[in-house]
């Protein structure tokens, strides 16, 4: 495994971590306003990923098929739905500002929980970044090392406040600044290591890569619509998430365009 790809997905980590650092910088807990925008951002970034980054480049790679170029992107994005569906299921957690555990029942704490909740999450996100990077090192794509790249970078932008998110109301729960930041930082381990366990499967099904592409988008899509979407609308209403949505949306867009 070369350089670019140990920095590639170690980017996505690295936003997490700082955005979990922000627990000792700012002494008063995340507004419910902040965290609808921050909310509303990762959303954004996370379906301009999928759809530039994922799908597009799945349907792409199988335009030898002709008409049913779709199919490949079709079938993976609906397993990858699947996917989470079943995690979601099985991993006990609990979301943001919820007091209700979802998952299989279980004796763990609320803050257990609330890290495995993003933890659930940043598995679809690990495994973008290493099938990306994985159709690159193929030589047999048109995948490049700064889309690769750009996927990563984009990822950790929107893992920044994801990481605050989880550190913060850790805090004010009573953790002590420390064991917040480690909570927050060890909800993104689980990146890097999803990552590179994709790069390895990838390397005997390159043939499945469109459908590997697609799947992970349609995981992230539904960590989007199942979670992040609710979470940046809840409460007395406001269009604050809708508009930060926007701007994380044309951002990772302008990532992907520009630098891809």
């Amino acid at each position: 495994m070369n350089i670019e790809v140990i920095e590639g997905v170690l980017i996505p980590f690295a936003g997490t971590s700082l955005g979990a650092a922000c627990v000792y910088l700012m002494r008063e807990k995340l507004s419910i306003a902040v965290q609808r925008s921050l909310t509303g951002f990762a959303a954004g970034v996370m379906v301009a990923a999928s759809i530039w980054s994922l799908i597009i480049p799945a349907i792409d790679e199988s335009e030898k098929m002709g008409k049913f170029a779709f199919v490949p992107a079709f079938v993976g994005f609906w397993l990858g739905i699947v996917f989470l569906l079943l995690l979601d299921s099985v991993i006990p957690h609990m979301h943001l500002n919820s007091d209700e555990a979802e998952g299989v029942k279980s004796n763990l704490k609320k803050t257990t929980m609330m890290v495995l909740a993003v933890t659930l999450h940043n598995i679809p996100e690990g495994m973008a970044v290493g099938v990306v990077y994985a159709g690159w090192m193929s030589g047999k794509t048109d995948i490049s090392v700064m889309g690769a790249m750009t996927l990563a970078i984009g990822i950790a932008i929107q893992n920044f406040p994801e990481g605050a998110i989880i550190s913060m109301p850790l805090k004010t729960e009573g953790v002590n600044k420390h064991r917040a930041f480690l909570y927050g930082t060890l909800s993104g381990i689980v990146e890097p290591i999803a990552a590179v366990l994709t790069i390895i499967a990838s390397g005997f099904i390159i043939p499945a890569l469109p459908y590997l592409l697609s799947f992970a988008a349609g995981a992230m899509m539904y960590v989007v619509v199942e979670e992040l979407i609710p979470e940046m609308s809840e409460g007395v209403h406001s269009n604050l998430g809708t508009v930060m949505f926007a701007f994380g949306f044309t951002v990772m867009m302008a990532l992907d365009v520009a630098l891809g």
